[in-house]
C-alpha cells in the first residue's frame, strides 16, 4: 500500500464529470439518481428531505461483511435500503454510478461499528460523505478511512464550483485528529508519526473535578504526565486490551499484512482476544448458506490471525462457540479502570465493570494493538443517578428504553460517555448493570460506565478466583463531586419505571426502526406475535435466564404451555451461563413449557440464527439491543425486556409480565 498517495490536496473541489447522490426520503428520487436520468443539486432538496438515522445495517447488511475485501463489499454498497420488497441501489449500482459525494440527514451511522459501511462507501468512489451530524463510530471510521465529512453548507460550495480549503473539513476537530484528515487516515498518520514527519501535541491541563471516563483517561495518558483532562482534549492514551470476532479479525489481519507487510506482530499478544460468536449458526440459516464458502474463510483468516499474533483464543470447538465475547470478556477480561477497544459496537458493556470501553473499526482496531496506543479526544459525559428499586416486573432492559425514548431521541446522549451512579444501582445486579451499559450504544453515546461498589468487586472475584480485590478497590473510578457533566446529571427513580417496548417503525413511510421509537406496553394495543426470542450479549446472562424462568416457572404451575402459534427461543450468553442454567434446574422446565433452547452465540440478534423471521408479515418481540429493518429476518421486530418476551410468548401477543398473571387468566 502506497501510503503517502493517501493525502489530500489542500484545496477540495468536486471532480468534473462526478456526481452527488441525494439520500431523500422519496425512494423513487434515489432510484432515479441510481439509474442515471437524474441528478439533484441542493436547490432541489431540503435537509428534511433527506434520510435522517441511516444505519450502518443499512449501509452493509450481515450478509454483506462476509466478504472482507473492500473492493467487493462495495458491490453491494446500501443492500439494506429496501423499500417494498425492493433495494434502491442494486449490486453496482452505487460503483457504477459515477457518484463521489453522499448526501443524508441527521445522525448518519448509528448501530453497529462495521467500519465495512465506510468500505462500502469509499471503494465505490465516495471521497465525501455530507450529512448534519454523523453517529461517533462511524465519524471515526470515516476519518481512519481517509473519507472527509461535512455538512451541507460545504456542499453547497462545492457544487457552485468553489474550492474549498481542507482545514474547513478540519472544523470542529481536536488537533490530532486534524493530523489524520491531513495526513489522508490513520496509517498515514501513524506512519508520518513513527518517521517523524508529524510531531503530536503536548497535552497540559490544570488539576480540575473529573468524571469517571475523564479519570480513566487520564490515568492512560502516552505521552503526558499530568494526570488531568477536560472533554475536547485530544490525547494519545495508552490500551488495556481489546478484543476482535468472526466478522472482523480477517479485515484486521488483511490490513496489517497489507500495511507493514506479512511479519507484522502483536507486541503484547495476552491482552488481546479473539472470539467465534457471530457466525457460529451461519449454516442453519437458508439465505445465508450461499455464503458459506465466504464465511469459513473469514473463520479461517481469523485463525490464521490468531496464531500469527498469539492473541488469546475463544474459538469455537465442534460448532460450539465458548460465548458472545461482551459476556465472556466481562467475566474474564474487564477490571474497573481499564480502558478497552474491540471492533463492536456493544463493547460499551465492559463498562459493568466499571471500565471505559467502546467499539472501533478495523482501521483503529489493527493500529493499536500494534502500538499499544491510540488516539482519543476526551468525550463529553452525562450522568443518571438511579434512584429507588424496579417493580417486580420491570428490569433494566425497561431503564434503557425509557432512557432512549426520553434521552437519545433528544439528542442528549449523543456522543457522549453516560455514567450511572445513586442508591438505586444497589438494587441492581452486576447482570441488569451490563444491559446499561450494553445498550448506550443505541443511544448514539460514545460508551457507559458504571461506579463500583461491593456487589462489583464481589461478583468479579467470583469469576476470577484469587483476584486481589484490594487492587480492584484502588483501580476503581468514582466521579468527583463536582464533576462537570455536559449533558446534565439526571435523577431517574427505578420506581418509575413500566414495563417498556420499542416499535419497529414503519419503513414504508420513512420511519426507520429504531430502539428510540419506544412506548410503555400498556399503550401498545394487542400485538400478536409468531416469534419471541430471548438471547443476544443484552439478553443471554445468568440474570436474564432466571428472567425468563420465573415466568415460565409461574406458567407451567398453572397448566400452560406457550402459545401454539408462537416459537419461544432462548440463547445462552456463554457457556458459563449455559451451565449455570443446568446447575439451577431451569433447563427441564423449558423444555417442558416448549422453549427452545441454543447454544451459546449472537444468533438472531445479527440475523445469523435461528428466532429471525423469514417472511415480512411475522412479528416478533424480542429482548435484543436493536431493531433495524431487516437486522433479524424481514418481519417486524418489537424490542421488550425478558420478561416481557416470556410472558408474551405463553399469552400469543405482546404482554406486560405481572406476577400471577397465569393464575388469574386460569381463573
Amino acid at each position: 500500500m502506497d501510503i503517502s498517495a493517501l493525502k489530500p490536496p489542500a484545496i477540495i473541489r468536486l471532480t468534473p464529470g462526478k456526481r452527488v447522490l441525494f439520500l431523500t426520503k422519496d425512494a423513487d428520487l434515489i432510484r432515479r439518481q441510481i439509474a442515471g436520468d437524474l441528478d439533484l443539486t441542493l436547490d432541489d432538496v431540503a435537509e428534511r428531505d433527506l434520510l435522517d438515522d441511516i444505519n450502518t445495517d443499512t449501509m452493509a447488511p450481515a450478509w454483506v461483511c462476509f466478504e472482507h475485501r473492500p473492493a467487493e463489499i462495495a458491490r453491494d454498497a446500501y443492500a439494506g435500503l429496501v423499500v417494498g420488497g425492493r433495494r434502491l441501489i442494486p449490486r453496482d449500482g452505487l460503483r457504477g454510478g459515477g457518484f463521489e459525494v453522499i448526501v443524508s440527514g441527521a445522525r448518519k451511522g448509528v448501530g453497529s461499528s462495521r467500519e465495512t459501511a465506510v468500505h462500502a462507501e469509499k471503494w465505490s468512489g465516495i471521497r465525501i460523505a455530507v450529512a448534519s451530524s454523523f453517529a461517533p463510530i462511524h465519524a471515526r471510521n470515516n476519518i481512519n478511512q481517509g473519507v472527509l465529512m461535512c455538512g451541507h453548507d460545504l456542499l453547497a460550495r462545492l457544487m457552485a464550483g468553489e474550492g474549498v480549503a481542507l482545514e474547513q473539513f478540519m472544523d470542529g476537530h481536536d488537533a490530532i485528529t486534524r493530523l489524520i484528515i491531513e495526513q489522508g487516515g490513520l496509517f498515514a498518520f501513524a506512519e508520518a508519526v513513527a518517521s517523524g514527519a508529524i510531531t503530536l501535541p503536548r497535552h497540559a491541563r490544570a488539576p480540575r473535578a473529573m468524571t469517571m471516563a475523564e479519570k480513566v483517561l487520564a490515568r492512560h495518558l502516552a505521552l503526558d504526565d499530568a494526570p488531568y483532562v477536560a472533554p475536547g482534549d485530544p490525547i494519545l492514551v495508552r490500551v488495556d486490551g481489546g478484543y476482535s470476532h468472526d466478522f472482523t479479525s480477517a479485515q484486521v489481519h488483511t490490513f496489517l499484512e497489507d500495511v507493514y507487510g506479512p511479519g507484522y506482530t502483536v507486541p503484547a499478544p495476552e491482552r488481546f482476544a479473539v472470539f467465534e460468536d457471530h457466525l457460529v449458526y451461519a449454516d442453519q440459516v437458508e439465505r445465508y448458506r450461499p455464503f458459506l464458502a465466504q464465511i469459513e474463510e473469514m473463520r479461517s483468516v481469523q485463525r490464521t490471525f490468531q496464531e500469527h499474533t498469539g492473541v488469546v483464543a475463544f474459538l469455537a470447538e465442534e460448532g460450539n462457540s465458548p460465548g458472545i465475547c461482551h459476556e465472556v470478556a466481562r467475566e474474564t477480561m474487564i477490571s474497573p479502570g481499564d480502558f478497552v477497544q474491540a471492533t463492536d459496537s456493544h463493547t460499551c458493556m465492559g463498562g459493568a465493570n466499571n471500565a471505559l470501553a467502546w467499539g472501533v473499526g478495523t482501521t483503529e482496531y489493527a493500529n493499536l494493538i500494534t502500538s499499544g496506543t491510540t488516539v482519543v479526544q476526551v468525550p463529553e459525559s452525562i450522568s443518571f443517578e438511579l434512584t429507588g428499586r424496579l417493580a417486580e416486573n420491570v428490569t433494566a432492559k425497561d431503564v434503557m428504553l425509557s432512557i432512549l425514548k426520553h434521552f437519545a431521541r433528544k439528542h442528549m446522549t449523543l456522543n457522549r460517555v453516560i455514567e450511572f451512579t445513586g442508591d438505586g444501582l444497589r438494587s441492581l445486579s452486576m447482570d441488569e448493570r451490563a444491559t446499561l451499559a450494553n445498550m448506550a450504544t443505541e443511544c448514539s453515546a460514545r460508551s457507559a460506565m458504571v461506579v463500583a461498589d461491593d456487589e462489583t468487586y464481589r461478583w468479579l472475584a467470583s469469576w476470577r478466583p484469587g483476584l486481589d480485590v484490594a487492587m480492584l478497590r484502588e483501580r476503581a473510578v468514582h466521579p468527583d463531586a463536582d464533576a462537570q457533566y455536559a449533558g446534565g446529571v439526571h435523577t431517574i427513580d427505578l420506581s418509575r419505571i413500566e414495563p417498556m417496548v420499542a416499535h419497529p417503525g414503519d419503513p414504508e413511510r420513512g420511519i426507520a426502526s429504531d430502539p428510540t421509537n419506544g412506548a410503555e406496553v400498556r399503550d401498545l394495543g394487542r400485538v400478536a406475535i409468531d416469534i419471541a426470542y430471548g438471547g443476544s450479549c443484552t439478553a443471554g446472562k445468568i440474570d436474564d435466564l432466571h428472567f425468563y424462568h420465573r415466568v415460565v416457572r409461574e406458567a407451567l404451575d398453572s397448566g400452560l404451555r406457550i402459545d401454539q402459534s408462537v416459537s419461544f427461543l432462548i440463547q445462552f450468553g456463554s457457556t458459563s451461563v449455559e451451565r449455570a442454567a443446568h446447575r439451577a434446574g431451569m433447563i427441564d422446565d423449558f423444555e417442558r413449557a416448549g422453549v427452545t433452547m441454543l447454544r451459546p452465540g449472537c444468533g438472531a440478534c445479527i440475523g445469523c440464527g435461528p428466532g429471525m423471521s423469514s417472511r415480512a408479515e411475522q412479528v416478533t418481540v424480542s429482548a435484543i439491543n436493536r431493531n433495524y429493518q431487516g437486522r433479524s429476518g424481514p418481519g417486524r421486530l418489537y424490542l421488550a425486556s425478558p420478561l416481557t418476551v416470556a410472558a408474551s410468548a405463553f399469552a400469543g401477543y405482546i404482554a406486560a409480565y405481572e406476577p400471577g398473571m397465569f393464575l388469574r387468566n386460569r381463573e
